[in-house]
């Protein structure tokens, strides 16, 4: 029997396939991480004021400067407040061109309803100046009685700013002061209501802590008047939402409604006169009143209400400057156009509850660092490039992976093929 050709044990040469392997596996990473450079800037005041303009904000000799009020991981109201752009609803006209690029952020919204009818920058941190007083109002109403009397003390009169005239040692009741402070707007009396609620730090403490139960999540009182001071700051939305809580107590809406009253004078003298500084009261129709404020680092801020056609509205703007109009104007034209709009035009809303705190995540261990924070601006995940990329490296990844695999199946079969002829041919 003529031998049979020898079949040689060599497969054929084949280009080896872990360099494109490796070379996927180098490249994913950069395929998840190329997209950052290209994220969308933060809003310019998402985490703090704007810088001081003058030494109020330096801490007391000895004391650390406050950091930074967190920034809740998704915008309180809305996903859609976290923009720093103007917001009007779909298919409504903008606010009015001046108005709308005046201030550095303003609200516009339904006391009733809760929604917010357009905004610019609605959580952009600023100072409050003398609308924290509406903080202060509404910490006093459920901190004292308003029949209950208090007696003015020298450092009440010492207060910088904007006073009423308190006078010391005399006695007045906590309403004629509460009232007081949100007609005049009088940090003697923000004061004096501070210390009857237990002294200024354990007022701000209640102050904060009810800003936190509102969902008032911008917001850190430093002094109970609103002089600026070390850590202050709220947004626009805070504001809204603070004042729509403090809206549904009577006391508070009967006080900023009213457009005078007198405070006992000095011993033998007459009462004095005290009339309302809110300029929405006293010339807007249908007015309801609301707070002003300014200092240095705050600039000009304002808040103000009014009712028309079973509609109350509330307009609150914040760092702004009388121009081109003063911002009492500039407030005016805002809730002339809300009442404009219809309703159900909405682009968020005023909640007055903390939103529920996110489920508890394991506890975190001391050598791996924590995830970095989604920051105010970026994409999630699969609302960027970085997601579609890092699909397509896994997928890349999984047909090499695949192709191996099959190859080498193959080599295995074609060894045992072999294998068997070769045992064939021998005894």
């Amino acid at each position: 029997m003529p031998p049979r050709p020898h079949r040689s044990t060599k497969s054929r040469a084949k280009q080896p396939f872990w360099p494109v392997f490796a070379a996927l596996l180098v490249t994913l990473p950069l395929l998840t991480t190329a997209p950052a450079a290209a994220q969308a800037p933060a809003c310019p005041n998402a985490e703090a004021p704007p810088p001081a303009v003058d030494t109020s904000e330096v801490p007391a000799p000895g004391q650390p400067a406050p950091t930074p009020v967190p920034v809740p991981e998704t915008p309180v109201g809305g996903d859609r407040l976290a923009d720093c752009a103007l917001l009007s609803a779909p298919n409504q006209p903008a606010p009015p061109p001046d108005v709308a690029a005046s201030a550095a952020g303003w609200v516009l919204a339904d006391l009733d309803s809760g929604e917010i009818l357009a905004a610019k920058d609605a959580h952009a941190r600023q100072r409050p100046a003398s609308t924290i007083k509406v903080l202060t109002a509404l910490t006093a109403l459920r901190e004292l009685k308003l029949d209950d009397t208090l007696v003015a003390t020298q450092e009440d009169a010492n207060q910088e700013g904007t006073r009423i005239g308190l006078l010391p040692g005399m006695t007045y009741s906590v309403g004629q002061v509460f009232q007081a402070m949100l007609m005049g707007s009088g940090n003697d009396a923000a004061h004096a209501l501070a210390v009857k609620m237990g002294g200024v730090p354990a007022t701000l403490e209640k102050m904060n802590a009810l800003a936190a139960e509102i969902g008032a999540l911008d917001t850190r009182a430093a002094t109970p008047s609103g002089l600026d001071g070390p850590g202050m700051s709220t947004s626009a939305y805070d504001l809204a939402a603070i004042f729509r809580v403090a809206m549904r107590e009577e006391a508070f809406a009967n006080a900023i409604a009213t457009p005078m009253m007198f405070l006992p004078g000095a011993p033998g003298q007459p009462p004095f006169e005290l009339w309302s500084d809110n300029q929405v009261l006293r010339n807007y129709p249908g007015g309801l009143g609301g707070k002003t404020g300014f200092t240095d680092d705050a600039r000009h801020t304002f808040i103000g209400s009014a009712q028309r056609d079973g509609r109350r509205l509330v307009a609150v703007m914040v760092r702004g400057e009388n121009q081109p109009v003063r911002l009492s104007h500039q407030t005016m034209a805002l809730l002339d156009y809300g009442f404009s709009l219809p309703r159900g035009s909405s682009v968020g809303e005023l909640v007055t509850t903390s939103p529920r705190a996110p489920e508890a995540a394991p506890a975190a261990r001391a050598d791996v660092p924590p995830p970095a924070a989604v920051g105010v601006g970026q994409s999630s995940f699969f609302g960027s490039i970085t997601g579609p990329l890092f699909l397509l490296a896994v997928a890349l990844v999984a047909v090499a992976v695949a192709v191996l695999l099959r190859r080498r199946r193959a080599q295995l079969a074609q060894a045992r093929r072999q294998a068997s002829a070769e045992s064939a041919e021998h005894p």
